[in-house]
Order: C-alpha cells, then sequence, then structure tokens
C-alpha cells in the first residue's frame, strides 16, 4: 500500500474507519504493543515521538496497538486527550495497524461514552476492564460488558492484581454470545489461557513472561505486550518463529527488569535512557533508581543494541536529567 509521509505521521490510501473491522480481523493478530505515551517537559503530549514509536512497531512487524491503556497512561489523561490520541493514531496509521483504544472504566457511563467517541473517531477495536475498586457482582459485570459490547468489537482484559476482581470464565462464556467478542487479555495465567482456548475462546496473553508458553503450548493467539515497545522484533520472532525456549531465556533478564516495579516505570525509564522519548514522568510515576538504570544499560548490551527500538548509545541517565509533573 503506498502512502505519503508527512514527517513521521502516514497517511494511508486506504483511510483508517472507511473500512468497517469486524471481531475476526481482530482475532488474527498475533503482537499487540500497549504503545507508550510520550510527554513534552510542559506535560503534554509529544505527537512526534509517539508517531515515530508507533512507526518503529510497525516497521518491526507489529500488527496492533493499544491506545491510552495501562502502559500509555490511560489513567493519568483526560477523556479529551484520551479520545485525541486515539483519532490521531488511526488517522495516521490506521491503514498499517489496527488500533485498539482502551476506553474501558470502572463507571458505565463512563464506558459507553468514551468507547461510543472511540468509534466515531475511528478506532478498530475497544479494551473492556471490569470495573475496579468499585467493584460489583457478577451479574453487575456482566450488564457492564453488555453495554459496550454492541458498538463493535471488543477485548476483554483480565488482570486482577489491577483491578481486585477476577473475571471469572462464567463471565466470559456468556460474553461469548455476542458475535463482537474478539477475546480475552487474560493475566491470570496460562491454565486459565489453556481453559479459554480449549474451548474456541481467542485468548492473548497479558503477562510477557509467560506469552511464550502461552502461545505455542496453551493455544493463545499471541500478546499484548509490553516489552515489544523496546524489542519488537524480538517479540515478533516470539509470536510468529515457532518454539524457541532460547530466544525466550534471552529476552526474560529484560521482562524482569521490566516488572520489578509496577508498569509502566521501567519501561519508562527505559526509552529515556534510549534516547526516543524525552525524560518526562507525569506524577505519580517516578524514574528507576540509578542502580536498576545501571542495570537496563548491562541489559541492553547483553542482548544486544540493535534488537532495540532507536539509533542512540543507551545511556544511565541522572536524577536530575528527569522532569516530573504533578500538574499538566
Amino acid at each position: 500500500m503506498s502512502s505519503s509521509v508527512i514527517g513521521r505521521c502516514h497517511f494511508g490510501v486506504e483511510a483508517a474507519g472507511t473500512k468497517r473491522t469486524f471481531a475476526e480481523d481482530i482475532k488474527a493478530l498475533r503482537l499487540i504493543t500497549a504503545i507508550k505515551t510520550p510527554y513534552l517537559p510542559d506535560g503534554r503530549f509529544d505527537l512526534e515521538a509517539y508517531d515515530a514509536l508507533v512507526n518503529l512497531q510497525i516497521e518491526n512487524g507489529a500488527e496492533g496497538v493499544i491506545v491510552g491503556g495501562t502502559t500509555g497512561e490511560g489513567q493519568l489523561m483526560s477523556w479529551d486527550e484520551h479520545i485525541m490520541l486515539i483519532g490521531h493514531t488511526v488517522n495516521c496509521f490506521g491503514g498499517s495497524i489496527k488500533v485498539i483504544g482502551n476506553t474501558g472504566s470502572n463507571s458505565t457511563r463512563e464506558a459507553i461514552h468514551a468507547t461510543e467517541q472511540g468509534f466515531a473517531v475511528g478506532m478498530h477495536a475497544a479494551l473492556h476492564i471490569n470495573p475496579y475498586y468499585g467493584k460489583t457482582s457478577i451479574e453487575g459485570m456482566i450488564s457492564h460488558f453488555e453495554s459496550v459490547l454492541p458498538m463493535g468489537p471488543t477485548i476483554i482484559y483480565n488482570v486482577p492484581s489491577r483491578t481486585g476482581q477476577d473475571i471469572p470464565p462464567r463471565v466470559i462464556q456468556t460474553l461469548a454470545e455476542s458475535p463482537n467478542l474478539a477475546g480475552v487479555k487474560e493475566c491470570v495465567g496460562n491454565d486459565r489461557v489453556k481453559q479459554y482456548t480449549s474451548n474456541g475462546l481467542v485468548v492473548w496473553s497479558g503477562n510477557d513472561d509467560e506469552c511464550h508458553d502461552s502461545r505455542w503450548d496453551h493455544g493463545a493467539a499471541g500478546v499484548i505486550s509490553v516489552t515489544s515497545n523496546l524489542v519488537p522484533g524480538l517479540m515478533r520472532e516470539l509470536m510468529f518463529g515457532g518454539k524457541n525456549p532460547a530466544l525466550n531465556s534471552k529476552v526474560m533478564p529484560l521482562v524482569e527488569w521490566l516488572f520489578h516495579e509496577p508498569n509502566p516505570i521501567a519501561l519508562n525509564t527505559a526509552l529515556a535512557q534510549l534516547g526516543v522519548v524525552r525524560p518526562v514522568f507525569r506524577l505519580p510515576y517516578v524514574p528507576l533508581t540509578r542502580a536498576k538504570r545501571e542495570v537496563f544499560v548491562k541489559i541492553v548490551k547483553e542482548i544486544g543494541r540493535e534488537n532495540f527500538i532507536g539509533e542512540r548509545d543507551v545511556q544511565v541517565l541522572d536524577d536530575d536529567d528527569f522532569v516530573l509533573l504533578g500538574r499538566y
């Protein structure tokens, strides 16, 4: 597909949103990156850096991006920012990669409104989490998801470590009656993955440390990955190249480093040290300690700088290099 290029933003011939996306199109995806949102020193989105990050995902074989997820810090965005970023991603890259907007909320009203807006600006699918903190009953959970499923292709996201509540299989089985359920991003583990895939449900591993085995031993379609922000080519090989325990072991020190503190703290630190984003953090996230920043440099050298995104040499940033913003 030919395209004109304005800066780093690709405007494809096939305008995103002009061709309807079905759940089956989403089910076919193997590597989906939960993309990072970079910032300018005043806290606004750094769209030039963002476009470069998305382009690197496309060039290295990612098939989809989650916009404004936990990794992309949707929880720190206003809804106006959130929908703008989804629309921007669709307009620039929707002809080259599937754009999945995180329009979930613990408020059903907000989830409905955000999902309507997300599909209106052309996103290909929605990512929805179960109501967190103000937890509901199983019946309430089903009603929440059934309020948004009719709008378009949907991935349900189960991450009890963040929500405080598991989405049990009987909820998913009920929701699977909808043709718009593309599948589940599952973080409970591979036993749950196998339970779903054995019954014909599409599942993406939400755990980078388990995704290789999820894909090749438990029937997962692929992974929705954080690590692929940094090494998209290696993560693509893990999802497309067949069983490869040696490669899986090679990336595991990076995966373990990324999740030593809650995501996206380490990822933000790593991207800044690779020189592909400014070292700007929206609070409450703060960079990793200098000792852990030094470990990252060693990991990059061990895995090979050529496997990571960006062209600058990896460096250890000083504490004073980072900008921490409470107001933006």
